[in-house]
């Protein structure tokens, strides 16, 4: 496997990736009201049955999200495009975010994932920054668990963040 910079070229290839999981988990939103106070909390909730979860951006809306990017890496295997993970710097906060992290469906659980990750820390370590966040669904459970398994820790959330109104959260981790 091989993590480098994308080219242009890339971008049809990183588009045609299968991006969808399927999961048995959620992590559901509870909000409750009292008096002068508010408590969110969110808590895995077991489904009925397993789903699949889409992608929360597609077409236009990934093309865009590329375009910003800072660093947008591809990981090659056997000389195929499975990955990728787009970033972008946040410079008056120090944080290197990552937006975008998606490793084709067929070769999911071979290290791919942590391999993007890795170099996304490393990408924001050589920056001087201080923190990396990545965003992820609520409804991608298997993200939020791969993000927990590396050491993120949960940060905050956004509703109705991303096109298809769902609610992102967001998981951090110091750098330095």
């Amino acid at each position: 496997m091989t993590i480098r910079s994308a080219m242009p070229s890339d971008y049809e290839l990183c588009m045609a990736l299968d991006h969808s999981v399927s999961t048995e988990h959620v992590w559901q939103m509870v909000v409750e009201e009292r008096d002068d106070s508010q408590q969110i909390t969110f808590r895995p909730a077991r489904l009925p049955r397993s789903t699949k979860v889409l992608y929360p951006r597609s077409g236009e809306s990934l093309l865009q999200s590329w375009r910003l990017h800072s660093a947008f890496l591809v990981a090659e295997w056997e000389h195929m495009v499975v990955g990728y993970a787009n970033i972008r710097e946040e410079t008056s906060q120090e944080t290197a975010w990552i937006a975008d992290l998606a490793v084709n469906s067929s070769h999911r659980l071979r290290g791919i994932g942590s391999a993007l990750l890795n170099a996304a820390r490393r990408w924001a370590i050589d920056r001087n920054l201080r923190r990396l966040i990545v965003e992820t669904q609520t409804k991608n459970y298997p993200s939020i668990r791969f993000l927990q398994k590396r050491g993120l820790t949960f940060c905050g959330y956004n509703d109705l963040y991303y096109p298809n109104q769902d609610i992102a959260i967001f998981f951090g981790q110091t750098l330095r």
